[in-house]
């Protein structure tokens, strides 16, 4: 794969993403998600920000967006009334399969140009 075919592999998510998901997502909202939904809690916006090397407030603005979706919540830490957790819902949870369907179809679409290709190129 090069670069071209990388960033039209990357276009074609984005595109079906567009046309076929609820939300349209920011690279930072997308990231402060994955972090969410593939990392162990709890998640903080401190964590968050040191975790994705993004100022606090950014963070807060992408967790405010998304909380208003019901994407991710917050919740205040029973143990530290002082702290705020950030939490996974339903909503989020279903937002990421059905993206991460989008990248496995997508895959396989390429996989298989890629194969029939080889086949063209060895014939």
């Amino acid at each position: 794969m090069n670069t071209l075919d990388a960033l039209g592999f990357w276009a074609k998510i984005v595109q079906r993403g567009l046309r076929e998901l609820p939300y349209d997502l920011s690279s930072r909202q997308m990231g402060v998600m994955l972090s969410v939904y593939l990392t162990p809690p709890p998640h903080t916006i401190r964590n968050l920000s040191e975790r994705l090397g993004v100022s606090k407030p950014a963070i807060c603005r992408a967790v405010d967006a998304l909380s208003a979706v019901d994407l991710i919540r917050r919740k205040k830490d029973d143990e530290d009334r002082r702290n705020v957790l950030i939490q996974r819902t339903v909503t989020g949870s279903v937002f990421l399969s059905d993206f991460a369907d989008i990248i496995m179809q997508e895959n396989d679409g390429a996989a298989f140009l890629a194969k029939a290709e080889e086949e063209k190129t060895a014939a």
